[in-house]
């Protein structure tokens, strides 16, 4: 007989044939959300398969229409809609009223991508270097000024390689190159990281002369999986990348101050430049919140590039 353990109540449930998920849940006492009555109205009663995908019957025609909608990867299900002939373990996604009250948007435009897709992303983080020592004593309109169009600049690169500028923060910038061919959006990434630099040589002399200070950035990039999904209460939310992938492209641009370097690549980003890039120094080091040793490379030139249009 088939069965499966729900999450995170940690409980095993034999079910019966032609049962759906919902059905399993209601006959035992599990409580999981189903705003509309279990009628493919509503995504309250999604659940993530952890285990067993290939135990679950395909989408029906109505959970097809919402998870199109809102962007539900292959592992995101409707229980009203889901059976299993196997053994399958899943978890709940919405665990409580208020869960249900967000959740219960998520079928309309605003809120789509809610949920969250993983998806294989090139991430840059650039940050001034020292900024709170170089802002001190400034006054704010030439603090904000300075920044204006220090990201004018790199956010026209960026746009330019084929990125686009997924959030600030302060002096700090994270951009992400999305591509079906990663090794072309590795070089991507770093085109952009090699031209920003050459952007910021030609604007030290006008900050040298405007503000007395010296001026440079620091940056690190890396590859791997995210999720993408809308953040943030609705009217007032916006799209993201989440993950380890982007925790660990902030550490290796954090690495550039103990290196002395101004553009570093993880090692999978160097391996996906398959040697196309110039090298300087490669290191092997700690990085702050992340295990173990790790190997970033110095990367100092790279090949002809698109001409600039």
């Amino acid at each position: 007989m088939a069965k499966v353990l729900f999450r995170p109540d940690d409980r095993t449930v034999e079910t019966d044939p032609g049962e759906t998920l919902l059905d399993v849940a209601k006959r035992s006492g599990i409580p999981l959300a189903h705003a509309c009555g279990g009628n493919a109205r509503c995504t309250t009663c999604r659940v993530m398969v952890l285990e067993g995908r290939d135990s679950c019957s395909g989408r029906t025609a109505e959970e097809a229409v919402l998870a199109e909608q809102a962007g539900f990867g292959p592992g995101i299900r409707l229980a009203c809609q889901t059976k299993v002939d196997g053994e399958a373990e899943i978890r709940r996604l919405v665990l409580d009223d208020r869960d249900v009250e967000l959740t219960s948007v998520m079928i309309e435009g605003a809120a789509l991508g809610r949920v969250g897709r993983e998806k294989h992303v090139i991430v840059m983080f650039a940050d001034i270097r020292s900024f709170t020592t170089f802002s001190a004593n400034l006054l704010p309109y030439d603090v904000v000024h300075l920044l204006n169009r220090y990201f004018h600049q790199m956010g026209a690169i960026i746009r330019h390689h084929g990125g686009s500028i997924d959030n600030y923060m302060g002096d700090g910038l994270m951009a992400l190159f999305e591509t079906d061919e990663p090794a072309d959006g590795a070089l991507r990434a770093v085109r952009a990281g090699l031209e920003m630099l050459e952007s910021v040589e030609l604007l030290k002399p006008y900050v040298t002369e405007l503000h007395g200070r010296a001026f440079d950035i620091g940056i690190g990039i890396h590859c791997g999986l995210v999720v993408a999904g809308t953040i943030g209460e609705p009217g007032s939310s916006r799209h993201t990348v989440i993950g380890d992938a982007v925790n660990f492209a902030s550490r290796v641009e954090s690495a550039n101050k103990r290196a002395g370097t101004r553009l570093l690549v993880s090692q999978d980003v160097h391996t996906l430049l398959g040697g196309r890039a110039r090298t300087g120094r490669s290191l092997t080091m700690s990085l702050k919140g992340v295990e173990g040793e790790h190997t970033l490379h110095e990367i100092v030139s790279l090949g002809p590039r698109t001409p600039r249009r």
